[in-house]
C-alpha cells in the first residue's frame, strides 16, 4: 500500500478510488435492458412489470436522496462510499439469485438503487473537498467513466448471457464492485474524527491555471485565504451571509433543480424509447435501431471529458450555450430533418454528458462548504430524478394517446427549452463563483 501511495500520491489514490466507484454507478442498470426479454420470460413479468424493474433505481434516486444526504452527515464520506458499494454488490447478487422469483429480482434492484443513490451524493462531495481547484476536470473524468461503464455493460451483457445465462451475466458485473470495495477499504486511508474528513488534494502550484481559467497565488492555498479562493462570492460578507442560509431558502437551488430536472427528464424519456423513435421517425430498421441509439450513450463520454476543458477555457456561459444548442439538435433533427438523425443523436449524447458535469460544477462553485454542497446536491438530485422517474411513462403515454412520436419529441424539446432558459440564468455574469 505504501508503494501505491508513493507512486500515485494521496490525490492519485483517491482519484482512482472515485473512478472505480464510478464504474459501478450505472453498470448494474444498463446491464439489464440487453437481457430483459430473457428475464421477463423466466420470471413471468408483464411489460409493465419489466419496465418497473428497470425504473426502480430512478425512483430510489428521487425518493431516498435526502435520506442518503442525512446519513452522510453522520458518517464519513469514505464509509458512505463503502456502504454504497456493498449495497450495489449485495443487490447484484440478490437480483441474480434463483431464490424467490420476481420478488427477489425486485428486492435486489432496490438494494442497487439505494447503493447508487448514496454514492451519487457522496462522490460529488468528495470531489469538491479533495479536488477543490479541479472540480470540473475530476467531475468530467468521473462522468466519462460512468458512461464508459454504461457502454461496456450494454455491449457485453447479451453475449455473456448467451454463454452463461442471464443470471450469471448480470452477476458478473459484481466483480467491478468487489475491486472498488477492495481499493476503498485497503488503499484509501481512514478519515479522522470529522465526518467529512478525507485526504485533501494539494492545489495547483503558484501561478498555475485552475479549472476556472484563473491563476492561483500562494496565499490562496493557506487556510486564512480560503475565503478568497477562485470562484467564491466576491462581495464582502456575501459568503458569510449565504453560508448562514438553508440551501432550500435560495432561489439558486431551485433554479438548479429545474435545470437538472429538465435535463434528467429529457435523458430518461429519450433513453427509454429512442430505438423506437428512430425507427418510426428516421426510418432506422428495428434490427439496427438499438445500435443507432447507443450513439447517444457513447458520445456522452466525449461530452463529459470535453466539458471540463470548455469550462476552463471558454467559461460557464459559452460552454452552456454550446451544450444547449447540441441538446436541441436531436428533437430538431427528428422533427425537421429525419435524415440527419445521426448528427442529432451524437450531438445530444455529447451534450447530456457535458451538462451533467456543468450542473455539478455550478453546485460546487455556489456552495463552497462541503456540508452545504452535499445538501444542495441531494436537493437537486431528489427533485430532478423525481421528474425523471415519470418521464418514460409520460413519453410512452403520449405516444399511445397520439399514435405517433412527434408530440412526445416536441414535449422533450419544450423541456430542453426550459433547461436552456434556466441554464442561461445560472451561468450569467452575476452567477456567484466558488
Amino acid at each position: 500500500m505504501r508503494r501505491l501511495h508513493a507512486a500515485l500520491g494521496s490525490s492519485g489514490v483517491l482519484l482512482v478510488a472515485i473512478l472505480l466507484a464510478a464504474l459501478n454507478l450505472r453498470t448494474p442498470l444498463t446491464a439489464l435492458p440487453p437481457v430483459v426479454t430473457q428475464v421477463s420470460d423466466e420470471l413471468h413479468l408483464t411489460a409493465a412489470a419489466a419496465g418497473l424493474l428497470t425504473g426502480i433505481p430512478v425512483l430510489c434516486f428521487a425518493l431516498t436522496t435526502p435520506a442518503a444526504a442525512a446519513l452522510l452527515g453522520r458518517i464519513s464520506l469514505r464509509s458512505g462510499v463503502l456502504l454504497a458499494l456493498l449495497l450495489i454488490l449485495a443487490g447484484t447478487g440478490v437480483r441474480s439469485a434463483d431464490l424467490g422469483g420476481a420478488a427477489t429480482a425486485f428486492a435486489g434492484t432496490v438494494l442497487i438503487g439505494l447503493g447508487i443513490t448514496t454514492a451519487n451524493v457522496a462522490v460529488p462531495a468528495i470531489t469538491q473537498r479533495s479536488f477543490r481547484s479541479r472540480v470540473s476536470t475530476v467531475t468530467g473524468i468521473y462522468t466519462a467513466t460512468i458512461n464508459a461503464g454504461t457502454m461496456v455493460s450494454t455491449a457485453l451483457t447479451a453475449s455473456l448471457a448467451l454463454s452463461l445465462g442471464w443470471r450469471w451475466a448480470l452477476l458478473s458485473w459484481g466483480l467491478l464492485a468487489i475491486v472498488a470495495i477492495a481499493w476503498w477499504w485497503r488503499v484509501v486511508p481512514p478519515e479522522g474524527p470529522a465526518p467529512d474528513a478525507l485526504p485533501r488534494s494539494v492545489g495547483p502550484p503558484a501561478n498555475q491555471a485552475t479549472d476556472r481559467g484563473n491563476t492561483r497565488t500562494p496565499a490562496e492555498g493557506t487556510p486564512t485565504a480560503e475565503a478568497t479562493t477562485p470562484g467564491r462570492d466576491e462581495t464582502p460578507g456575501a459568503s458569510d451571509a449565504v453560508g448562514n442560509r438553508s440551501v432550500l431558502a435560495e432561489k439558486y437551488t431551485w433554479a438548479l433543480c429545474a435545470m437538472f430536472g429538465m435535463q434528467a427528464s429529457s435523458y430518461y424519456g429519450l433513453t427509454a424509447w429512442l430505438p423506437l423513435i428512430l425507427s418510426d421517425l428516421a426510418g432506422v430498421s428495428i434490427a439496427s435501431s438499438g445500435a443507432a441509439a447507443s450513439l447517444f450513450q457513447g458520445f456522452a463520454v466525449l461530452g463529459s471529458l470535453g466539458a471540463s476543458v470548455g469550462i476552463r477555457y471558454a467559461g460557464l456561459r459559452a460552454s452552456f450555450v454550446g451544450i444547449a444548442v447540441a441538446w436541441l439538435c436531436l428533437p430538431a433533427a427528428l422533427l425537421l430533418i429525419p435524415g440527419a438523425w445521426m448528427v442529432g443523436v451524437s450531438l445530444a449524447g455529447a451534450a447530456q454528458g457535458a451538462n451533467f458535469v456543468l450542473v455539478f460544477t455550478l453546485i460546487a462553485r455556489r456552495f463552497t462548504q462541503v456540508s452545504r454542497a452535499r445538501k444542495a446536491s441531494a436537493t437537486v438530485q431528489s427533485v430532478g430524478y423525481s421528474m425523471a422517474a415519470v418521464a418514460p411513462t409520460l413519453v410512452g403515454g403520449l405516444h399511445t394517446l397520439t399514435g405517433g412520436w412527434q408530440v412526445p419529441v416536441v414535449i422533450v424539446g419544450c423541456a430542453l427549452t426550459i433547461m436552456t432558459v434556466m441554464g442561461l440564468l445560472l451561468t450569467g455574469s452575476r452567477t456567484p463563483r466558488a
